[in-house]
């Protein structure tokens, strides 16, 4: 009998988040692993060295190989070292899922009317996840981008497509050769009590969507009624949106014994199990015939009265 494929994503992430658990993908399970470093770029690359040519792909958490907004990409200095110190093992971070199948996601939320056409969208980062971003524009939803609030704390809102653009052209080729702990919460960051200091906007919002990290690091005491599409989320982070009134969270990737994942895990086991990577012209198929899943969990009270799980 064959071994399963593995996965693993070294995260820059607090340990406190680790877990493991299988997916079944085109038939066939793969083992999915998280590990955190608490922040420590070091003991990333001492763990991604360990992994290489003993799993079957790698994912980096916490941080992206580069940024892609429209059709330019910014390479992030820290990131393309780290996985560098991967020689035989395939390392992503996320950008195939992100590109493939979260688009897919919200045209799935707008038909099944989760999500509606003049919504207001509070999106953490468009520059982390463009894709996404584009996909709600296209789908009709009014746009509120939070990079520069939620990365620097500019108080400062993005509310067009081509103002993320012009701006990525600006800071980027910058701000991506600074260390990233200086723009992503990461290590126990990940575990500190929300800072409200741009909660209006929270309030202005719909849909809360992004990752969620820098969703949490600046979410409010109460989102009642919000919709919430994002990616890694724990039980307690679930009981946290249900205790400020999240009325639906949407993951886009599966839960999977009580969590779901970052979009690098995910897009790690996708590699693992069919041998292809992004942007080959068939990774797409192979995604979307996969049998991956979101995760849609209604929080709050239901059309018909009843208590969401």
């Amino acid at each position: 009998m064959s071994m399963a494929r593995k996965s693993v994503s070294v995260s820059l992430g607090s340990t406190t988040r680790d877990h493991r658990a299988v997916v079944t993908l085109g038939g066939e399970e793969v083992v999915v692993e998280r590990r955190g470093v608490d922040g420590s770029l070091a003991e990333a690359a001492r763990l991604i060295e360990e992994l290489d040519g003993q799993v079957d792909a790698i994912g980096l958490g916490g941080i992206d190989l580069a940024l892609v907004v429209g059709d330019d990409r910014y390479l992030i200095r820290e990131a393309v070292e780290l996985a560098a110190h991967a020689s035989r093992t395939p390392v992503v971070d996320g950008f195939g899922l992100k590109a493939v199948f979260e688009p897919a996601v919200i045209h799935r939320l707008v038909t099944d009317g989760i999500l509606q056409a003049g919504q207001t969208v509070l999106m953490a980062s468009a520059m982390d996840r463009y894709p996404m971003a584009h996909a709600f524009v296209q789908a009709g939803l009014i746009p509120l981008f939070g990079d520069l609030m939620f990365a620097s704390r500019i108080d400062y809102p993005i509310r067009s497509i081509a103002e993320v653009q012009e701006l990525a052209r600006k800071i980027l080729p910058e701000f991506t050769r600074l260390p990233f702990t200086l723009l992503y919460p990461t290590g126990s960051e990940q575990d500190a009590e929300p800072d409200a200091r741009f909660g209006r906007y929270f309030e202005e919002a719909d849909v809360l969507a992004g990752d969620f990290h820098y969703l949490r690091r600046y979410l409010p005491a109460r989102i009642d009624g919000k919709v919430v599409v994002t990616t890694t989320t724990t039980a307690a982070d679930v009981a946290l949106l249900k205790s400020r009134g999240a009325a639906i969270l949407v993951t886009t990737t599966p839960r999977l014994s009580g969590r779901t994942f970052g979009t690098n895990l995910m897009e790690a086991a996708l590699v693992a199990r069919f041998g292809l990577r992004y942007p080959d012209p068939d990774f797409a198929h192979r995604v979307m015939d996969s049998g991956l899943e979101p995760d849609i969990v209604r929080l709050g009270v239901d059309d018909h009265g009843r208590q969401g799980p």
